[in-house]
């Protein structure tokens, strides 16, 4: 059993811990909080051990009733891997902790890129993590964009890619972010930063990238347009698209026409916390004209790197191939999300 922890317990730690429960061959050796707030305190509900990530800190939890398991550096030296899900540039600091108890970690993409020896992608860049020391599974965005293009590279060639990220403002419980009422270009200047995160990836790609904040919540969107190397017919490209386990092609017929809809999709199949592991593509919008593909997408942010992290934990420690891998994060997890307009739904829910 390969024996993870998890430095950081919001957004993105809650659902690493419980996608390493759902794992077969992982064990959690706990959560380290900052503070003992309601996440802690979920944490505690369901059993996962829980440290402090402030060694300081650890009589307030004492004093608000909870038991720790022990303090950061103890989950440390218990783990065969971190996975670092605390707030942009704390996973920075964090590394010499790791390196200390030479345990390699996994950080999330709202650190540089110069914080791991490798930034990773499953679909993309599984084998390059093996070995590695320290691994940055990148954003939700650079996530959902290596997803299309691998098949794409893969299968007709992609000469450049341009892609506009219409972006939410925070998440649903960030109530610190905005904009509130406006439209930002984000930032001003071309490329956004998305463009080179994705050449991170794949350093050969051509690629321009812009960005625009909206005063949203529930997910992102991007607008494709890719000039690929051959002249593939929509249906070919959707054919493509359709194969992949972590994309979903979102059927005209099921009237979901915005994100507002998708995210109730998801919560009426069952998905917990409504989450969208997969890119949720509309069908509709798959365009050729010559070699010019055009398609939108949405990325739930909070949740679209979930399966990627399962797998960097396989990828760093020589585990599974990328294959293999995969499809068992997919089978446990529940990835896979068809439409019962496409026939009969696949693993919408997580494995019992």
């Amino acid at each position: 059993m390969i024996k993870v922890g998890v430095n950081g317990y919001g957004t993105i730690g809650k659902r690493v811990a419980d996608a390493v429960v759902a794992q077969p061959d992982m064990e959690l050796v706990g959560v380290a909080k900052t503070r003992p707030n309601f996440e802690a305190e979920a944490a505690v509900r369901k059993g996962y051990p829980l440290y402090a990530a402030i060694p300081e800190r650890s009589d307030a939890f004492r004093e608000g009733g909870i038991d720790l398991a022990g303090e950061v550096e103890d989950m440390v030296m218990a783990s065969d891997v971190v996975v670092d899900t605390t707030p942009s540039g704390i996973g920075a600091e964090n590394r010499e902790l790791y390196r200390q108890y030479d345990t390699p970690a996994l950080f999330q993409g709202g650190e540089g890129a110069d914080v791991a020896d490798v930034s990773f992608n499953a679909r993309a860049n599984y084998d390059a993590a093996e070995d590695a020391e320290f691994v940055r599974v990148v954003s939700c965005n650079t996530t959902g964009i290596s997803r299309v293009i691998a098949p794409l590279e893969e299968h007709f060639g992609v000469e450049k890619a341009r892609v506009t990220l219409i972006r939410r403002g925070g998440d649903p419980g960030d109530s610190s972010r905005g904009p509130i009422n406006d439209i930002l270009p984000d930032p001003i200047t071309i490329p956004s930063h998305h463009g080179p995160d994705v050449n991170s990836i794949f350093p050969e790609l051509n690629i321009d990238t812009l960005g625009v904040k909206v005063p949203a919540t529930l997910m992102h969107l991007h607008s494709f347009n890719v000039t690929l190397e051959s002249e593939p017919t929509a249906e070919e490209v959707k054919d493509v698209l359709s194969d992949e386990s972590r994309l979903f092609l979102v059927p005209g017929t099921a009237g979901i026409d915005g994100t507002g809809k998708l995210k109730e999709f998801a919560m009426d199949t069952g998905r917990p916390r409504g989450d969208l592991w997969e890119n949720c593509i509309w069908e509709e919008s798959v365009s050729v004209e010559d070699d010019d593909l055009y398609l939108f997408q949405s990325i739930h942010q909070e949740s679209d790197v979930i399966p990627e992290n399962v797998d960097a934990i396989r990828a760093v420690l020589g585990r599974e191939t990328q294959e293999d891998s995969m499809e068992l994060t997919d089978q446990r997890l529940g990835v896979g999300l068809e439409s019962v307009f496409d026939g009969m739904r696949k693993r919408l829910t997580p494995y019992q």
